[in-house]
């Protein structure tokens, strides 16, 4: 019995520097975050004629101030800087964004002092969408260099036949650390008027996310696509589970499907929104079968993901204890972070 004590603790040290990289293997391996933030309507204060951005400025109804955008860069800044640097020591490589306003706002937040020597690039286009909000992607220059980016605008028509703006599907491709990945950034279509009325919408989405994976998969043999974003929508909704057809289990994955490791967490209740005392899982991650291949295998290689929620992030006290803490919550401002959690993976190559 002791020599079966003694082999099962070694068997057991040796998966844990191999999943951790730590021990004698973590030299030997390099571990890249990759991040997504709904950061809840990060508007500047200026009035902008051609949005309907007049709630968020000084003089409209949110009292949106130089001082409360200050803080809100200061908080979105205090957050992006933290999140991976548990097993990294640093903030995240790649970052995806949404609900963010135009160029300046992103500007703001790469200068802050909170992650101004990371040295970010940043890949935005303004959408179409009605509100003003567009998504983006911010990127370490030392570590990712883009090759390509372009905006792709999703058309929708109301029962009128009338257009609905909404926000475009951001597509980046270029080289992280000399491995060619591809990254798709998405805010999808709102449930506003109710999930069922507004589904059409969100397959719409799903649909145009299929045609850009199915696309670079033409032109490329085994592409590592990561598409992400607030989808609106539960990793198990017809969107993800029917157009993208999307498999929460990496052994039963064939070539063309996508993986989605946010479903495993869905299922275990783990959320990044709340409403109503029930907890969605909106903000995802979902990648080509390329991604998932074995550490041994060239490139980079997902390892795990995870909600980044740690206590600041959430409401302390009252009815909404544990929800996330919003920087307005009914109407009133409360100086919080956002209605949503961000979403973390980490890519590992040997």
């Amino acid at each position: 019995m002791k020599y079966n004590f003694t082999f099962l603790k070694n068997i057991l040290v040796f998966l844990f520097a191999i999943s951790t990289g730590y021990g004698q293997e973590k030299n030997k391996y390099t571990v890249r975050t990759i991040a997504f933030y709904n950061v809840e309507n990060l508007f500047d204060i200026k009035n902008d004629s051609l949005t309907r951005d007049d709630d968020r400025t000084p003089s409209g109804k949110d009292n949106w101030t130089l001082d409360r955008y200050t803080t809100k860069i200061e908080n979105t800044t205090k957050v992006l800087s933290q999140i991976g640097s548990k097993v990294t020591n640093t903030s995240p490589d790649i970052i995806g964004l949404c609900e963010i306003e135009n160029i300046e706002v992103l500007q703001d937040l790469v200068n802050h002092p909170n992650i101004k020597n990371k040295n970010y690039g940043i890949i935005h286009f303004d959408s179409p969408d009605e509100r003003g909000i567009d998504v983006a992607l911010l990127y370490k220059k030392d570590v990712f260099i883009p090759d390509s980016f372009n905006s792709h605008r999703l058309l929708l028509f109301n029962e009128e036949g009338y257009r609905d703006f909404t926000r475009d599907q951001l597509v980046v491709s270029g080289l992280l650390d000399s491995d060619k990945i591809h990254f798709i950034v998405n805010h999808w279509p709102s449930r506003s008027g109710g999930a069922a009325r507004s589904k059409p919408n969100r397959l719409q989405a799903a649909k145009l996310n299929k045609r850009i994976i199915d696309s670079i998969s033409k032109t490329e043999v085994n592409p590592k696509i990561i598409s992400m974003g607030d989808l609106n929508d539960d990793p198990t909704d017809d969107s993800l589970k029917k157009i993208l057809q999307t498999n929460g289990k990496k052994k039963k994955l064939e070539d063309g499907s996508l993986y989605n490791p946010m479903e495993k967490l869905y299922k275990k209740g783990v959320g990044t929104l709340a409403y109503r005392d029930k907890w969605n899982l909106f903000d995802q991650f979902y990648m080509t079968k390329s991604v998932t291949n074995s550490v041994s295998s060239s490139g980079y290689s997902f390892w795990k993901t995870g909600v980044y929620n740690p206590p600041y992030l959430l409401n302390q006290t009252g009815k909404y204890k544990g929800y996330p803490y919003r920087t307005y919550a009914g109407g009133s401002y409360a100086g919080g972070y956002s209605d949503h959690f961000p979403i973390y993976l980490y890519l590992i190559k040997k």
